[in-house]
C-alpha cells in the first residue's frame, strides 16, 4: 500500500482516483486535528469544575459488580455471579470418540514405495498402524489390492476383517 502511495506521488496524473482514496485511508491522525488543540485555554478541558476528572472513581476493571455497580451487572449480565449445578471432576468432552478409516483409504497411510517394495514378496508383509495415524476403527468400504498386509487398530468391523483376511492379511488389535 505504501509503495502504491509513493507511485501516486511520483506520477503527474492527479486524476487517479484510487491513489486519492488510498491516501485518505492511510492518512494518520495529526496533532493539529485533535480535540486537545480546541480545548487549550478552557480550564477544565471538558471534564467539568465540580466533578473533576479523577483517575478511577468507580474502581478499575470489573470492580464493584456486587456492590456499587450492581444495577449494571444485574441488568446487562444476569447470572454472572454464583454457581450452578454439581462439579464434575475430570470431565471428558467426548469419551466415545472413534475416528474411522475405510479399507479403500487404508493404503494411503503408507507410502507408494512401501507398497511397491512388498508387492512381490510372500515371506513378509507391510504393517499399517492405523492408531498411529489417528484412526481407531477400520471399516469395510471399498476393495483392497490383492496383497497381504498387517493392519493394527483398536477396532475392526466384521466386513473389514473378512476383506483383510481374504487378501491374505491379518488384523492386530491394539489398546
Amino acid at each position: 500500500m505504501q509503495s502504491c502511495l509513493n507511485e501516486c506521488e511520483n506520477t503527474d496524473n492527479h486524476e487517479n482516483v484510487t491513489c486519492r482514496v488510498l491516501s485518505i485511508l492511510v492518512a494518520k491522525m495529526v496533532a493539529r486535528n485533535k480535540k486537545t488543540r480546541k480545548l487549550r485555554g478552557h480550564v477544565s478541558h471538558g471534564h467539568g469544575r465540580v466533578g473533576k476528572h479523577r483517575k478511577h472513581p468507580g474502581g478499575r476493571g470489573n470492580a464493584g459488580g456486587q456492590h456499587h455497580h450492581r444495577i449494571n451487572y444485574d441488568k446487562y449480565h444476569p447470572g454472572y455471579f454464583g454457581k450452578v449445578g454439581m462439579r464434575h471432576f475430570h470431565l471428558k468432552r467426548n469419551p466415545q470418540a472413534c475416528p474411522i478409516i475405510n479399507l479403500d483409504r487404508l493404503w494411503t497411510l503408507v507410502s507408494e514405495q512401501t507398497r511397491e517394495a512388498y508387492k512381490d514378496r510372500t515371506d513378509v508383509a507391510p504393517v499399517i498402524d492405523c492408531s498411529k495415524a489417528g484412526f481407531y476403527k477400520v471399516l469395510g468400504k471399498g476393495i483392497l489390492p490383492k496383497q497381504p498386509v498387517i493392519v493394527k487398530a483398536r477396532f475392526f468391523s466384521r466386513r473389514a476383517e473378512e476383506k483383510i483376511k481374504a487378501v491374505g492379511g491379518t488384523c492386530v488389535l491394539v489398546a
